[in-house]
């Protein structure tokens, strides 16, 4: 009887992990990626996060 292991590379594609797009809200630009939490609350996440576009540290709120 032969048994095959599942290997780190054979997991990854078993499960899918959840992204969370974040945009800026002066220019729209989607800048950033951040994994979903677990807890799935309702809330859209924001963030003050550095935007390359303009050129400073705005607010980056979630998007769909």
């Amino acid at each position: 009887m032969i048994v095959f292991k599942k290997t780190n590379a054979d997991l990854k594609g078993d499960k899918m992990a959840n992204k969370v797009v974040l945009s800026c809200v002066q220019c729209g630009s989607r800048n950033y990626t951040v994994p979903a939490s677990k807890e799935g609350s309702s809330e859209r996440l924001e963030l003050k996060k550095y935007c390359s576009h303009c050129k400073a540290h705005t607010v980056h709120k979630q998007t769909l």
